[in-house]
């Protein structure tokens, strides 16, 4: 009795996942909505009368209802990385010709063109067919999980169909069709509220609604076109995209295969015109070396893939007037002139401000209060003025001259030869300054303090309490417990994030004092170089450019900021408070026994699950790759690896370790 009830409920689930499919996928319904919903009314009765097989991903948990108070911080498994973007053919051409020096010179390869969605970005995971979460892009490395509100986007399987692996990730993005927009604000407009600017940001804030049931009124869709993960059996961009498909994902069927720049181009050109009649927003084309292996040869840089560049169709122009200018200061000290608009519609977006960059730009627009000025998006999320109507033009006795005083302190500003910025030197006293350091401080990507925010930052300053970042690591609760909006569990909750910073590696703490043009790949790389705080201060401007992408302008920057005594004060007194300033076994492996050696890992281990093992490779020194090319040093070979990453790891005569034999390489035992 109890066996056949659950194989009703798993016959109707597997049915209405068909249906769904051919519905919202494939757009080939094969019953009506009144059979559709007499079959989902079927299954909850079934469900609500036998609670013991309840599954997350049946059909009827689409429906949205659940609230959500906070959304949990989840790691991307692999990195979701940004690309970089192009306006013209000519950049175009420069990527080929950049692809053609790292590539050898027999290599033929092809393209891939696909739209470029203006949307959410979102990273899926499917365990055993199964999903199991939804996290949004974030910073690339950690995104928010918001798999509560996914499940009600009926584009986005629960249960795969087919051949598919095991264990994957798929990237896609989270669309708002204009007619579902429209909808919304027409609800909007009589219902009195506030509307909504564009679609984008609306399927953004969509995924965030803390009621997965307003979720799943908004129309949401999604269209995925990126697969991670080992052993995916495709060796091909166009594959993946077509592997996906079959496996039940809603793949667009706009992307196409070029092999040339030409057809890139053609494609380019087609979309430029026809992007009107799309349903829904894009904003270019997404151009990707088409073949995997020549995609693990190209690799990446810090932020990017090589292999990957985004086209940007040209930006929309409109124009407003300039009433006039403010000024902000960055955590660097640096000032950047803004332009105060009338005003204006951009793109689906009210503009009211425009980024002016800096003074030689203010210049060569010879500037006016009252100019009629030319606005354009770009790819930037500030919009920026790029010319003067100069039929309408303010009165000359209005011309804009730039500051020469700092507008938050007043110290005055100073510009170094060859810098386009002008700058606060008056770093350790700048009201404004010292909050953008400390905001950068307690960062993700720097010292990644919980229980703090940049609006807590500036409270906390403003009340007298901190006035450096050392200061973080004194406050007390009773301190605390007297601020606005400051209960016992957020005060708890503080600090304990806090304290819990002090376990943060010597890069984290050195990307965190917030040295000019140092970023998370340069603190790594000079941790590396000099394993204490102590070298790289006695380290010469000579010594710090022989280290490899440390340049000129960084070099200086860092031998200047290390030799003033009231930086060095504070660095004493925060490795005092119990920060570290030397290098551990995870970043001291640039002497190790694997360094520069390119890893790919494989299969299931006994002593090891798949992260730890990448984690102990990278602690030596070594580097992880996806796929095995012909620059691969070793695959590491667990039960269950692919037969095709173990064939091709032997025509290119790469060496196949154990996990046993790994760790002889590293102890030499």
């Amino acid at each position: 009795m109890m066996e056949d009830i659950e194989l009703r409920i798993e016959q109707l689930r597997k049915e209405l996942h068909q249906h769904n499919h051919k519905y919202y996928v494939l757009d080939q319904p094969t019953v009506s909505d009144y059979e559709f919903d007499q079959l989902l009314k079927k299954l909850e009765i079934l469900e609500t009368q036998f609670p013991q097989y309840f599954d997350s991903n049946s059909p009827t948990q689409r429906v949205g209802g659940g609230i959500t108070k906070t959304f949990q911080t989840k790691s991307h498994q692999y990195p979701m990385y940004s690309l970089d973007n192009t306006y013209s053919k000519e950049e175009l051409e420069e990527w080929e010709k950049k692809i053609a020096k790292l590539l050898d010179s027999d290599a033929k390869w092809t393209y891939t063109c696909e739209l470029k969605f203006d949307g959410a970005s979102i990273s899926l995971t499917y365990e055993n067919g199964k999903f199991v979460q939804g996290v949004t892009r974030g910073d690339g490395q950690k995104g928010d999980d918001v798999s509560k509100n996914l499940k009600t986007i009926r584009t986005i399987p629960l249960q795969l169909q087919g051949d598919y692996p095991p264990f994957f990730e798929i990237r896609g993005e989270i669309m708002l069709p204009w007619s579902a927009f429209e909808s919304i604000n027409s609800a909007r407009e009589k219902a009195g509220e506030t509307l909504f600017k564009n679609p984008r940001n609306t399927a953004s804030g969509s995924l965030k609604l803390q009621d997965s049931n307003i979720v799943a009124q908004r129309g949401l869709t999604c269209f995925l076109y990126a697969l991670a993960g080992d052993n995916l059996g495709v060796d091909t961009q166009m594959e993946a995209l077509e592997k996906a498909r079959s496996w039940g994902f809603k793949v667009p069927d706009s992307a196409q295969h070029a092999s040339s720049l030409k057809a890139v181009f053609d494609f380019i050109g087609y979309w430029d015109e026809e992007r009107s009649n799309l349903p829904y927003e894009i904003d270019g084309i997404v151009i990707k070396v088409n073949e995997f292996e020549f995609q693990q040869q190209l690799g990446y840089t810090a932020k990017s893939p090589r292999w990957a560049i985004a086209y940007k169709f040209q930006a929309a122009r409109v124009e407003s007037q300039l009433n006039s200018i403010s000024y902000q200061v960055g955590r660097t000290g640096a000032v950047t002139p803004v332009a105060n608009l009338t005003p204006v519609l951009l793109s689906g977006t009210t503009v009211k401000r425009a980024s002016l960059h800096n003074a030689d730009q203010i210049e060569k627009l010879n500037l006016r209060l009252g100019d009629t000025v030319w606005i354009e998006k770009g790819g930037e999320i500030i919009p920026k003025i790029v010319g003067v109507n100069p039929d309408k033009r303010g009165d000359v006795s209005q011309k804009v001259n730039f500051i020469e005083h700092c507008p938050d302190c007043h110290a005055p500003l100073q510009r170094s030869d060859g810098e386009a910025q002008h700058y606060c030197a008056n770093s350790m006293f700048c009201p404004t300054q010292i909050i953008g350091k400390i905001q950068h401080f307690i960062s993700r990507k720097a010292m990644d303090v919980e229980g703090i925010g940049s609006e807590t930052v500036v409270q906390l300053f403003e009340s007298g309490l901190i006035k450096n970042l050392g200061d973080l690591y004194t406050l007390k609760a009773n301190q605390l417990l007297v601020l606005d909006r400051m209960a016992k569990k957020s005060v708890e909750n503080m600090l304990q994030g806090i304290e819990a910073s002090k376990s943060q590696p010597y890069s984290k703490v050195l990307f965190g004092l917030g040295i000019r043009y140092v970023g998370e790949t340069v603190a790594k790389t000079l941790t590396k170089s000099f394993p204490s705080i102590d070298q790289l201060k006695d380290a010469t401007i000579e010594e710090l450019t022989a280290v490899n992408e440390i340049g000129q302008r960084i070099a200086e920057s860092v031998f200047d900021y290390l030799q003033q005594d009231t930086n060095w004060q504070l660095i004493q007194h925060l490795r005092d408070l119990g920060l570290s300033f030397e290098a551990e076994a995870d970043d001291a492996s640039a002497n190790g026994p694997l360094t520069d050696k390119k890893f790919v890992v494989s299969g299931v281990f006994e002593n090891f699950d798949r992260n730890e093992i990448k984690k102990y490779i990278e602690t030596h020194g070594g580097k992880i790759t996806s796929s095995v090319s012909k620059n691969t040093d070793f695959l590491v070979a667990g039960s269950g690896i692919g037969p095709a990453k173990k064939e091709k790891a032997v025509n290119y005569g790469i060496s196949i370790l154990t996990e046993s034999e790994l760790v002889s390489l590293v102890t030499g035992k």
